[in-house]
């Protein structure tokens, strides 16, 4: 697929994945937001080269909507996150291990990790990961033992 291909595939699965929260938040009846790349504010995660971009809600305080970004070749350790989280694939292609299952995904992927769902994350290829995801709580990291 060539990278335009790759371009609408992203912007479709954006689209798509706002367009199927907006109900879950409540509140947000009557609010319209529109955010081009350029709009958004990139905040350092702690994590040397994982940066969060907020859309909507506050991450450290309760539900909210961000985009995420792993550097190429991160690799996360195992762990956690305390609030249900719903994921689409922008850009870049990660193995995400969940259940000793290893899944390959690239742009347009979905997946969900909720009840505290244990995961390692490893960006495959030369190209950075870019995740939009809807956490219903909170945005924590909790390594395992």
């Amino acid at each position: 697929m060539n990278s335009k291909m790759l371009r609408i595939a992203a912007i479709s699965t954006m689209a798509f994945v706002a367009a199927l929260s907006v109900p879950l938040f409540g509140g947000g009846a009557g609010k319209t937001s529109v955010m081009a790349p350029s709009d958004l504010k990139w905040k350092d995660m702690g994590i040397p080269g994982v940066v969060a971009a907020p859309v909507s809600g506050d991450m450290d305080k309760g539900p909210s909507r961000f985009f995420l970004k792993y550097p190429v070749g991160f690799v996360t350790p195992s762990h956690h996150h305390t609030a249900d989280h719903y994921v689409a694939v922008v850009s870049g292609t990660i193995t995400l291990t969940v259940d000793g299952k290893e899944h390959r995904l690239g742009p347009g992927s979905y997946f969900s990790l909720t009840g505290k769902a244990s995961h390692v994350a490893k960006v495959e290829g030369k190209e950075e990961a870019l995740f939009f995801i809807q956490a219903d709580g909170p945005w924590d990291v909790v390594m395992e033992k």
